[in-house]
């Protein structure tokens, strides 16, 4: 018989992934369209009729600008919410795996010496995003000291695929191009600061790092999941518009500028091999390949 996984946040990026990923064929996903991390009863009511074996907890306020619009929210979302699930767990008396996805903007400003980022470096949030994020986190550690559940926290630095949002970089330029390929903009992308470095990994490829950590994650600890590779953003931008066979103006726009940015960004991901046995298995060319892929079927239905 599969085991039963909870997964808070379906309905956003990661989620609508995960429900297409092969992994999850294993497994019974959990019918959670009721639950309001902010509203204990929901909670409860939904585990008092099906208790999960496993928890990937990836829902949260995510958006860093809208963090700083909003931070109370932020706070009450994020941590606040983490509370309310622990708990009703708790209750309902389960007693299995619990993965925390956090984020890898918890590091910081992060010096160049100290790249790549390893799990040792201590987080210094620079947004309300990222203090939530940590403040979750030792939440989710006190409880692994505590209960008999195997609790992990899961890092991921930025990871892009088919279904993101146009508010971030690389989903954000690839449906420009498909605007310019449709004639329906002129070939102009406006972009922020394209002259720093991410690590940036597929989701799908995130999503099996999840799945990794549910089967053989070590309680009680943390691990980044990120590519191990470090892309500046123009080239990647470059790369898009190759593929996509048009030819455009890159346009600072200074509305895409984001405080506290951090110019280069390589994360380790040793630990989650070393322990879990995974790796990453799709190219950042399939990855971009996908993105505009799947933002000119997007277009055509705005």
């Amino acid at each position: 018989m599969p085991r039963k996984i909870l997964v808070t946040g379906l309905s956003g990026f990661v989620g609508q992934q995960l429900q297409q990923h092969p992994q999850i064929a294993t497994w019974h996903l959990l019918d959670n369209n009721r639950l309001e991390l902010l509203d204990p009863a929901s909670l409860a009511e939904m585990l008092q009729k099906d208790r999960p074996d496993a928890v990937i907890h990836l829902a949260g306020q995510t958006f860093v600008p809208e963090a700083f619009r909003a931070p109370q929210q932020t706070f009450e979302v994020n941590l606040l919410g983490t509370l309310n699930l622990l708990q009703a767990l708790k209750q309902s008396g389960f007693c299995g795996s619990f993965l925390y996805v956090s984020s890898g903007d918890v590091y910081g400003q992060v010096d160049e010496e100290d790249l790549p980022i390893c799990e040792t470096l201590l987080p210094r949030p620079r947004n309300p995003y990222a203090v939530s994020k940590v403040a979750a986190e030792l939440l989710c550690l006190q409880w692994s000291y505590l209960e008999p559940w195997r609790i992990m926290v899961a890092r991921p630095f930025n990871h892009i695929g088919p279904g993101q949002r146009s508010d971030f970089v690389i989903p954000g330029v690839a449906r420009q191009l498909a605007r310019i390929r449709l004639g329906l903009q002129t070939p102009r992308i406006e972009v922020g600061d394209v002259d720093v470095t991410r690590d940036f990994l597929d989701v799908r490829d995130v999503l099996d790092a999840y799945f990794h950590l549910l089967d053989r994650g070590r309680n009680g600890e943390i691990y980044n999941v990120c590519s191990g590779m470090e892309y500046r953003v123009r080239d990647l931008i470059e790369q898009m518009v190759n593929i996509a066979g048009v030819e455009v103006e890159l346009v600072q726009d200074p509305a895409r500028l984001r405080p506290s940015e951090q110019r280069r960004v390589a994360g380790s991901s040793w630990k989650l091999q070393q322990q879990t046995g995974w790796k990453s298995g799709i190219s950042i060319t399939e990855t971009l390949k996908s993105v505009l892929s799947d933002w000119e079927a997007r277009v055509v239905e705005e």
